[in-house]
Order: C-alpha cells, then structure tokens, then sequence
C-alpha cells in the first residue's frame, strides 16, 4: 500500500466510481429488504466507500477538506449512474411495451373479441409464428385502400338479400301429405340396416336415401348406425345427434321405422348369408332398378339387407316423385337435432346477434323450443348481422388438389409428405397417369381450394365493409396464422364457436367431431349471407339446400366459380380494383339465379323443384 497522500496513490474520485459498478454487478440481493440507504445505490455500502475515499485522500495538511471532497466526488458518481440505471430500465420497459402491443394487436383476428380468446386450442392458427404468404399481393393492396374508403359509407343492403325476387315465391312443403301418395305398404319384405360412413353431413344424406330406399322396396328402416372412422374419430351414434322418436313419429305414415332388428334375428351372420351390400356391390348414385334386381331378392330370400358404408348410393334422377319428397321431407322435417345441440347452438347465435331477437323460419327449424331463450334486453342495437364462411381449406383438402398455393419449396415437400402419409393409393394411380396436370393448369381448370386469401378477396369485391362480423366454420386450416394473415387484415372481426363459447360449454362435445360440426351447421345456415368455397363440400350443399328451403329471399348464398374467378386473379398484376369488383359481383350474381332444380342434381343442395316446394304466384 502506497504512502498516504504520495503521487502514486489512485485519485480518490476513480476509485469510488470504480467501486460503484463493480459492487452494482456483483452484488447479491439478500432475501430481507435492504435499508433505505442499500436501495438508493443498488446495494453498496455508501458508509463503507465513504471511509475508503477519506483513507485514500488524506494529505497531511488538509485531510478534513480532501475527505469532504472525496465524499461528495463519491456520491455524485453515485447519483449519474443510479440515473443511467434507471434511464436504461425506462427505456427497456418502453421497448417492451410497444412489441408487446404490436404482437397483442397482431394475434387478435377480432377487435370486438379481444377477451374471447379468438382460435384458441391445438389446431388453433394464431399461435402460428410464420410469416404471412401473398399471393396477390397488389390486389390485397387495393383492397385495403377500398375498404379504408368505405369505412363511412353506407353499405349496399343489397349484399343480405336474395338478388332474385323469384327465390320468395318458392315455399317449403315437403312434409305435407298428397292424393297420389298412397302411404305405408301393408306388406313388408324385411329389414334394412344402414353403416353410414363419414361425417355429420355425409351421414345426414345417408339417412335420407335409406329413407327413400326402404320405401322403394317396402322395408322396415332400422334406425341407421355410423361407423367410426380414422379421420373423424368420432364414435357418435344416431341418438346423439338427432331426436329418434321425433323422427320415427314424423315419418310413421310413409315408412316403418324399428330402433333395432326384432330377436330372432339379431343373431344373423348377415355377411355369412350373403345379404351384406358394399359399394362394390352398388354403384355410386345407382337408380331404382339397380335396387329392385340387386337388392330386392337379397332382401326377400334372407329378410334383411345390410348397406356397409352407405353413403351416395341413390341417383336423383330417374326417380318415382313420391321417393324423391320423402328424401326431401326427411332432410328438411324429419332430422332435429338433440336438445343438447340446440340449446348450445341457440346460445351460440345469440352470442353472435348480440342477444338480439332475429327469428327466422330458419332458426325455430334449426333451434326448436331453444328460440325463445331469454335474451339480454341490455343489448339495444337489436340483431347483428354476419356472414358465415365455410373455408374449405384444410390441408387434408389442399394435399389432395395437388396444386400450389405459394408456399414455395417447403410447402411442396410437407404437401408431397402428407400424401405419401396419407394417401398412397393416390399417388400410385398418379404415377400410372402419363400426362400429369400441373399445378397451373390445374388452377386454371378451378380445381385448386380457394385460400383465405382469395376469399377476402372475393368478399372485398363484393362490397362487405371491414367491420363484417365473418363466421368461420372449422378452423383447422392449412399454414395457420401465415394464410388467415391476409384474411383478417381486410376482415378483422373473424369468430368461432371456439371464441363465442366457454370451455365448459363446449366440454360436452370435445372429442365429438360430427357434434361440433352440428353447431358449425347450426351457425352456417342462420346466417344472414352464407360464402362457401367448395361446391362439392357436403357442409355447403346441405347448408345451402337449408337455406333455400326455408329462407325465402332473405338467406342469400355466395357460391364462387373457381373457374372464372382463378381467370380474374391471373390479371393480379395489372387489373384495376373497380373492373375486378365489376366482375366478382357477375361472378356470384351468376351462381345466385333462382332456377329450379336441374335433372340429375341434388335435391338436398336445391330443393326448388315441385316434389319438395311448392311455387306460389
């Protein structure tokens, strides 16, 4: 140690700044609070410096004075670093906050819902990280720009109508009784029992053509039963999701309905004796007489047929007119849902309304006695109108079309993955096809998914304002958050039954895919505008036969042709945002018109034909 006051000995104000930051790095918080004094200096003994300083800075002539200077140097370090200190922690707790708001801002899909928890769960594509994919990037500009625009306009009312008046002069009467029918045939040549495949709505269609073929060849229906499937695993039966009694009571004048086989017969091999029917067996659609020479003598020599997988199994033309109205007032009078579904349902479209009191035709069909829940008389607006959308978009569904959505490399190889995964036998029929469509021409061709993206494009076109309350049926969809990113950039207020209900509200249907898919059902057909992107879904096709059967021209339905619509996003580059408007709203207007049903097509996606309404001038 150096003589006191010598030339060699550190400055004093050095050493007290020296020891300031070393003591505010190292020094270890104690579990008890320090005094006032500790606090103010990050932890170091101001007491303790004070007598280091008057060590080092006595002079022999003036300690007192050089140990008043050495303090006050020391406690003046003190204080600037205790204000960098704390300058630097505002500074970081400001950085914080604003990413914070960016990244809360960014994960919210509706500005209304900010509580609701929007999307939440396994499947849920808000906790998705990656960055969003465009693919018409200068459209989604300008559709913006347009939507900005039209913030403080007033809305066409004319977006939540049916354009076509002719829509209110068809009117549903399918359930009433006619002359010609001549009702329940006395004689009865046994028993048809139905393994329906699929889904909820693949189900549904099932019931109604076993309906209709347990009437062609004079049989009992024993009430149908679903397999369980790899996919939906869903181990759901008839009982869980439609009313049995109110069915069996509804249809008792046309066909007899059992809940299971009488005994002496529950213990038939029906596979042994040959009165099993795959689909090998029947073709797809097939017509009446491929059931009278198939069917029918299986059906008499053994008493009892058993459809495996029933599914599309009956065309719709030609067909005798009393069958095709008994399909009809199955789908539409027969099927209720259970009072479980209902009174969720119901409490989902109220959630949706606001509490507000719509009552449609539609409702009491889909919600039954659940229509008259006391509703909130705090909600003043009255009902809210919205949009529901049924975004045929999983990956399941994209994997399949084979066509590219501008993922790029990594989004060709996690697609060709699934496949391999999922869907061998497809890709072995592809390597034996010579001329493979590209993903191009297959776009072209309208057989690619339409994206989120180009949904809201659709929509912007169309003239919904920004504020739309949009609907999502499911919401398993491919890319997550990186597809629905340019979505609810255009239409933020995006809600599910996942973010309208509680988790104990939903608890019952957890695991039960084809009931959740009932309140999907419920939600899509009391919309006030319906948009489907996939014609051939079975979701769109019963929802939007419900919508025309009972919803007058007040249930409008968007149905995209993905033809012509892949034809106007070709001119991305360079189409002006009022032409594209102009032929979007062709586009749908066209897919709108109010015509009868066309021979062969479904009478459950368009029941407008005389054996299911009844046209009133």
């Amino acid at each position: 140690m150096g003589k006191q006051g010598s030339h060699k000995s550190p400055r004093p104000e050095f050493q007290g700044a020296n020891s300031v930051v070393m003591g505010v790095k190292d020094y270890k918080i104690a579990s008890s609070d320090p005094p006032s004094w500790k606090r103010m200096t990050g932890g170091v003994d101001c007491r303790w410096h004070s007598k280091t300083l008057l060590l080092h800075g006595l002079k022999s002539d003036s300690s007192k004075c050089n140990s008043c200077r050495g303090l006050y140097v020391g406690k003046k370090h003190i204080r600037a670093i205790a204000v960098l200190f704390g300058l630097l922690g505002c500074l970081f707790l400001l950085d914080s906050l604003i990413i914070s708001f960016f990244e809360f801002t960014n994960l919210q899909p509706s500005t209304a819902l900010n509580n609701s928890g929007v999307f939440q769960g396994r499947d849920s594509y808000i906790y998705n990280k990656q960055l969003p994919v465009y693919m018409y990037g200068r459209l989604l500009n300008l559709a913006s720009s347009a939507l900005a625009e039209k913030e403080f306009k007033q809305e066409s009312s004319n977006l939540w109508v049916e354009p076509f008046r002719r829509a209110s002069s068809w009117k549903p009467c399918a359930e009433k009784k006619v002359e010609t029918n001549q009702g329940k045939p006395v004689k009865n040549n046994g028993y048809i029992l139905v393994s329906a495949n699929g889904g909820l709505n693949q189900q549904r269609v099932a019931i109604c053509n076993a309906v209709g073929v347990a009437s062609l060849l004079n049989a009992t229906l024993v009430i149908p039963k679903f397999l369980y499937s790899n996919v939906w695993k869903d181990p759901s039966q008839f009982g869980d999701i439609y009313q049995e009694e109110y069915f069996m009571n509804f249809l008792k004048d046309d066909i007899s309905i059992e809940k299971e086989l009488p005994p002496q017969m529950k213990s038939l091999d029906v596979e042994a004796i040959g009165s099993q029917i795959t689909d090998a067996d029947l073709a797809k659609e097939a017509t009446p007489a491929d059931y009278i020479k198939i069917v029918l003598p299986l059906l008499l020599r053994n008493g009892v047929v058993h459809f495996l997988g029933f599914g599309n199994r009956l065309g719709f033309d030609p067909l005798p007119s009393d069958i095709q109205r008994l399909r009809c007032k199955c789908n539409f009078h027969a099927l209720k849902f259970v009072p479980k579904i209902q009174q969720v349902g119901s409490l989902l479209i109220q959630r949706i309304r606001k509490y507000g009191a719509r009552r449609s035709m539609l409702d009491t069909q889909l919600l039954g006695k659940f229509i008259h829940n006391k509703e909130n008389h705090e909600a003043n607006r009255g009902p809210m109108k919205y949009l529901a959308l049924h975004l045929r978009f999983e990956i399941d569904m994209v994997a399949y079309s084979l066509c590219e959505f501008g993922g790029g490399e990594d989004e060709r190889k996690e697609l060709q993955a699934y496949r391999e995964r999922h869907f061998p036998l497809f890709l072995e029929r592809l390597k034996k096809n010579s001329t493979p469509i590209s993903p191009l021409d297959l776009r072209k061709l309208g057989r690619c998914p339409l994206t989120p993206e180009e949904a809201a494009l659709v929509l912007a076109g169309l003239g919904f304002k920004r504020e739309t309350y949009i609907y999502l049926a499911g919401s398993h969809i491919y890319g997550g958050n990186s597809r629905m990113g340019p979505f609810t950039r255009l239409y933020p207020n995006v809600i599910t039954k996942e973010s309208l209900l509680t988790h104990n509200e939903l608890a019952p249907f957890r695991n039960f895919s084809s009931q959740l898919a009932a309140l999907d059902f419920i939600a899509c057909a009391s919309a006030d505008v319906f948009a489907m992107t996939d014609s051939g879904s079975q979701l769109s096709s019963l929802v939007s036969g419900f919508r025309t059967y009972y919803g007058g021209d007040h249930a409008p339905t968007l149905r995209p042709n993905k033809t012509r619509l892949a034809a106007i996003l070709r001119e991305n580059g360079t189409i002006r945002w009022n032409r594209f408007e102009v032929r979007v709203k062709k586009m749908i207007l066209e897919g709108q018109k109010a015509g009868i049903r066309s021979y062969g097509r479904s009478i459950y996606r368009n029941p407008r034909c005389p054996e299911c309404m009844c046209k009133h001038h």
